[in-house]
């Protein structure tokens, strides 16, 4: 590959940075000039008339458009325009909701409420996320410099489009960008060349994708400036699976060849029209792994990509569970959380990649009307140490949007905010008067699931889940955990106990005490439980990029997976 001048990317880096630091410096006001904006191009479209009228926006001055805009709009849930979203999905190419012909629509993942929704994608979506990345390639850029034309072991993961009734393309948002020609652009202006070839990213098995992207990334191994995926648990499971898998992959590298493994005909020939035979290299990973196994694969990442200098994928949230696994895997490298968004929208972009995930602020950069807090407020009236509920405008026909996240002012990065995601509005156990955010779980599990390594006979927690059982009176938590490694029942009678004891929601102390909610269940389930909960979700059309295991659940499906493969139960004596 031809070498890039180094001087090319440092200007294209500070041209971007420029651009965010003035719109940071005037987030107000570009809020409000990008709202108008919207309404400009959206204007007299059907959802807009219904409840502005036939007012000529044109002729408005931004701020009153604005004012009038969050005073005449209601705030809309999904199921507020899911009618709307439907007809465009149903052929209706009249303007609903845009005037830009909506001809593409994206699936949300399903795994906060079960069930897969549409949002509208339009080439606006693909144009954005590729301007996210560039701002935050920049960013990192100036802490982890990488060479110019170096490669990504990218970990990602398109799923099968298809047709709606109304000839309406549909599939995930990572999808719909993997194929678009902002990701090739993306390459292109950042300087930095994924592994593997399309036909990789798109077989639609996701098994086989991970086996190639192991066999490309180690063929590549010397050229790997950076390890990604758009989720923190994609890398984990790849390199779970690398340990099981490393005998193959070495065998391919001498043989330059392609395992069996990997079944699909335009894959093969993809893969094997970059790889040719490597003995020495082959060797050289054999001896490797060998070391790596007598130290549980401590440091996999370097040892193996020795030139690499972060790992980066989305840690927050329900990821933050794997941090502990990634940590292993990466060594002393670098973790680095990428930006926040969902399907609907990019809410901001990691402006301090040097900050480790857990303390990971994402500075916002996106069409954010209102913060709810009781009532809605706009961005320059935020308060730092506040939690508040995200409300979206956007290009492709949200208005007004209850997107569902709860995220907390951490501080301010000149005059926008920066935003710590605390946890989904809907994802709370609850069975009484008690509220536990998914949040709140994370740090009982994380803080109780470290007696398992303390005890004599060594395990770790693979994946967790939650379900507010309410059939029987009282209610009450039941937690599935799956285990690597064997725990004794001693040992898991604790944990049980100590996540019970561990919940400190008024609600939930209280509610315990008088027996208004029953002792916690811990249910031990079998190996790859949580394996079946990914296949589930793949098989309902999500792709693996953007799997996330739920943290609370009441979907009948997945709780019939996980009572069906539960192997052991427990039950909390911590209040008597």
């Amino acid at each position: 590959m031809e070498s890039i001048p180094a001087s090319d990317v440092r200007n294209g880096e500070q041209d971007i940075i420029s651009w965010f630091e003035d719109v940071a410096e005037n987030a107000s006001s570009v809020q409000t000039q990008t709202l108008s904006r919207i309404l400009e191009l959206n204007s007299g479209v059907e959802y807009l008339k219904k409840w502005m009228g036939d007012i000529n926006f044109q002729e408005m001055e931004a701020s009153a458009l604005e004012s009038l805009y969050t005073s005449s709009v209601p705030l809309a849930s999904h199921a507020d325009l899911e009618t709307y979203i439907q007809r465009v999905a149903d052929g209706d190419t009249s303007p609903i909701l845009t005037n830009q012909p909506i001809t593409t629509l994206s699936l949300s993942s399903g795994t906060t409420e079960g069930r897969q929704k549409y949002v509208p994608f339009t080439r606006h979506s693909s144009q954005t996320t590729l301007q996210i990345f560039q701002l935050a390639a920049a960013y990192r850029s100036r802490v982890y410099p990488i060479r110019p034309g170096g490669r990504i072991l990218e970990f990602i993961y398109s799923s099968k489009r298809f047709k709606t009734k109304g000839g309406i393309i549909a599939g995930t948002a990572t999808t719909h960008y993997f194929a678009s020609e902002e990701f090739k652009i993306k390459q292109e202006k950042t300087k930095s060349f994924t592994c593997s070839p399309e036909e990789v990213i798109s077989s639609g098995d996701y098994k086989q994708s991970t086996y190639c992207h192991l066999l490309l990334g180690l063929h590549f191994h010397d050229e790997v400036e950076f390890i990604t995926s758009t989720f923190a648990y994609s890398i984990v499971q790849a390199f779970r699976a690398f340990e099981e898998l490393w005998r193959n992959l070495c065998n391919d590298i001498r043989e330059g060849t392609v395992s069996s493994r990997s079944s699909l005909p335009k894959v093969r020939k993809s893969v094997s029209d970059v790889i040719s035979p490597n003995p020495g290299l082959a060797s050289w990973i054999e001896a490797s792994c060998r070391e790596l196994e007598d130290r549980d694969w401590y440091g996999l990442i370097p040892k193996l990509w020795p030139n690499a200098k972060y790992v980066y994928s989305i840690m927050t949230g329900s990821m933050q569970p794997y941090l502990k696994k990634l940590r292993h895997y990466a060594g002393d490298l670098p973790l680095v959380s990428a930006d926040y968004g969902s399907t609907e929208s990019w809410i901001g972009a990691n402006i301090d990649p040097s900050s480790p995930p857990e303390n990971n602020q994402n500075c916002v950069n996106s069409a954010i009307d209102d913060f709810i807090e009781e009532d809605p407020v706009p961005l320059s009236q935020v308060k730092i140490g506040q939690e508040y509920e995200i409300v979206l405008t956007t290009f492709t026909g949200l208005y007004r949007y209850r997107l569902g996240d709860v995220v907390e002012v951490a501080g301010f990065h000149k005059g926008t905010p920066k935003l710590n995601f605390v946890c989904r509005r809907k994802l709370i156990l609850t069975v009484n008067i008690d509220k536990n955010t998914e949040k709140d779980l994370q740090c009982v599990v994380e803080r109780v699931s470290q007696l398992l390594a303390k005890a004599k006979a060594k395990a770790e927690l693979v994946d967790f889940t939650s379900h507010a059982d309410v059939t029987n009176q009282p209610g009450h938590y039941i937690i599935y955990w799956e285990i690597k490694g064997e725990a004794d029942d001693e040992v898991l009678a604790e944990c049980c106990n100590e996540m019970d004891a561990s919940f400190v929601d008024q609600g939930y102390i209280v509610s315990r005490k008088t027996n208004s909610i029953g002792p916690l269940e811990l249910c031990v389930v079998d190996r790859e439980t949580f394996k079946k909960i990914v296949e589930h979700f793949i098989g309902k059309g999500t792709a693996f990029s953007q799997f996330k295991t739920p943290r609370c659940t009441d979907n009948e499906v997945l709780l019939r997976i996980l009572n069906d493969c539960t192997i052991k139960r427990f039950y909390s004596t911590a209040y008597g």
